[in-house]
């Protein structure tokens, strides 16, 4: 299921980017494989997976096997008995549940406990793309920004190398030539911080990967954004309160919390079982009372019934606590919605604003080109 909710993601994530995709999605599997965070919410799972067939035993059968073994020193006065004799048996029970709503809440609590655990899994599926994107989309960012700043040293150093020209054939000033030095250190130094930033950015995504040295591949050009669909932010925020992994797992959350009262409502109800045995027990040398070797078989079949009458009143408070820990789970419940729905507004609004920046800086290159162009055609003629 887990998987089946990446694929809008990947779909997505490969129509905007192209070939860049596929090298994301190879390191959502390293990070994945490798993610301590990630690795201890599937741990937890399956150990969810186990306790959940653990609470279906309560609805099954059960069966034990015993055997016991004994020596016994006999010795009366009167009449004079002087012996020892042993005793042999063997015991095979079995007992089924016929009526334990206890039992039953378990198992259906243990069943809504898995649920919770899918959907914390999911969460934690979620983060990890969001922290492996996020550590992806920094590697590049800086990539661009360090190519910024040698692309504005390469300027600044012919700015200073006209100004000391400039200087030495009389037409600008010493403090002209200072000015441009001053510009060439700062730029300097702009791109050590640059270089350092890129590296630090790298060994993020190296240690969320469990790689060295992973080099993202850059978007593909031109970026095609895809348009959210639908356009409108109300179907988005009903679908985050409905299949929210925090949603889902809090959901889960009430439902373990309706059980539990259940479970505490059966301290009142009387439980019903079915129940047989087979004995054979073997006496060599007789017994007490007999010198005789003997041999007892026996077979027992039948219902076992229990009715609780009073326990102090533990069951009736531990009902009402029960009760309030359901009002606890109902307002995590709305909180978790709540949150969602706001989360949800805000990627919603921010995926907007996105696009609308994307637009605006691809309108302000084309300008800054057009002004370029224009700058060269009036230098080549002389303006």
């Amino acid at each position: 299921m887990i998987r089946l909710r990446l694929l809008p993601l990947t779909a997505a994530l490969a129509g905007a980017f192209s070939v860049q995709a596929q090298s994301l999605v190879e390191l959502y599997e390293s990070a994945r494989a490798y993610d301590a965070t990630w690795q201890s919410a599937k741990a937890q799972y399956d150990a969810n997976q186990a306790r959940a067939e653990q609470a279906r035993a309560g609805l099954l059968p059960t069966a034990n096997l015993g055997a016991a073994m004994s020596r016994t020193l006999f010795d009366n006065s009167n009449p004079v008995v002087d012996r020892a004799f042993g005793s042999q048996s063997v015991t095979a029970s079995a007992a089924q549940p016929l009526y334990r709503p206890a039992n039953r809440a378990t198992f259906d609590q243990a069943q809504r406990q898995l649920a919770q655990s899918e959907a914390q899994l999911g969460a934690a599926t979620q983060d990890l793309i969001i922290r492996l994107s996020q550590a992806y989309f920094d590697v590049l960012a800086s990539q661009d920004t360090l190519t910024f700043v040698r692309a504005q040293k390469a300027a600044v150093a012919e700015q200073l190398a006209s100004a000391k020209r400039n200087f030495e054939v009389g037409t600008s000033t010493i403090t002209d030539t200072r000015e441009a030095q001053a510009r060439f250190d700062l730029v300097i130094a702009q791109e050590i911080a640059a270089e350092n930033d890129l590296r630090v950015k790298k060994i993020a995504l190296d240690t969320l990967v469990g790689k060295s040295n992973a080099t993202p591949k850059p978007l593909a050009a031109p970026v095609a954004l895809p348009a959210l669909s639908p356009a409108d932010v109300a179907p988005w925020v009903q679908q985050a309160e409905e299949n929210s992994p925090g949603v889902i797992s809090a959901r889960a959350a009430v439902d373990v919390a309706k059980l539990e009262t259940e479970k505490a409502k059966a301290g009142h109800k009387p439980t019903l079982d079915a129940t047989a045995s087979y004995n054979i027990t073997r006496t060599p040398g007789g017994s007490a009372s007999s010198p005789f070797t003997s041999r007892a078989n026996s077979a027992t079949i039948g219902l076992q019934f229990n009715l609780p009458l009073f326990a102090g009143y533990a069951t009736e408070n531990r009902i009402r606590e029960t009760l309030l820990l359901e009002e606890k789970a109902q307002a995590d419940l709305e909180v978790v919605r709540r949150s969602a729905a706001q989360a949800t507004r805000s990627a919603f609004f921010g995926v907007l604003s996105g696009q609308g920046q994307v637009k605006a800086l691809e309108a302000a290159e084309a300008s800054s080109q057009s002004a370029l162009d224009a700058n060269k055609l009036g230098y080549q003629v002389g303006v």
